[in-house]
């Protein structure tokens, strides 16, 4: 198919192929997770969950795909949904809008292949780690402050979150040092790198390492857990 044919010279016909039997949930559809769905959907990801309680408000558009003007106040997973209809007819997205709890975690989570970590805040992350590890999914972790940003792959058992943040309850640094419009996109294509390297079962993963960025010194580096 036409549509695509650039990723065939990354991907193979039978794995470009086997992307719309996935089931990936983005939970948060906004800096990050709206280029996150942008990218899975462009792919030809065949069923894209897209969870997020909040709507869009006028600090939103300096960063978020999905934001702009003529949406102030609509949700961000129905705006998701009504964007992807257009960029590719063929995926289907569910939209959820409803903030990820441990009451309702397992019930969103449930049926997906892998799942997306563009929330934040760090206690919904430990609850999304959590539903993961019973579910016996693996998750992608993103996270973005200022000039700055952070991507790791966590499988069930390996409890990544406990290993980079001391305390569920910590304030991430991005509210401190804001969030311009080219961090979330910088992270959420590496997020979407692992979900890729993921499905088609090939590539080095960021498991049991984190990659963190640094694009005012132009500092890239991984640590290993």
């Amino acid at each position: 198919m036409k549509r695509y044919e650039r990723n065939m010279q990354m991907l193979s016909l039978e794995e470009n192929e086997k992307l719309k039997e996935y089931k990936v949930c983005v939970i948060g559809c906004g800096g990050l997770g709206g280029y996150v769905i942008e990218m899975l959907g462009r792919l030809g990801i065949g069923f894209i969950t897209a969870v997020d309680g909040d709507e869009f408000e006028a600090s939103n558009l300096n960063r978020q795909l999905f934001a702009n003007e003529e949406v102030l106040g609509k949700s961000k997973a129905t705006t998701a949904k009504e964007r992807m209809a257009i960029v590719n007819s063929l995926i289907h997205v569910n939209a959820i809008t409803s903030r990820l709890t441990s009451e309702n975690s397992e019930e969103i989570l449930t049926g997906h292949d892998i799942v997306v970590d563009a929330l934040d805040n760090i206690e919904s992350r430990f609850v999304l780690q959590e539903a993961c590890e019973k579910l016996k999914i693996p998750m992608v972790h993103g996270a973005i402050a200022g000039w700055y940003g952070q991507i790791t792959t966590i499988f069930p058992g390996d409890n990544t979150l406990q290993k980079i943040y001391t305390k569920k309850d910590m304030k991430g640094v991005e509210k401190e040092l804001g969030n311009p419009s080219f961090t979330p996109a910088l992270v959420a294509s590496i997020q979407v790198s692992e979900v890729v390297k993921l499905l088609i079962g090939r590539g080095e993963l960021l498991r049991n390492k984190i990659l963190f960025i640094n694009t005012l010194d132009t500092d890239y580096y991984i640590a290993e857990f």
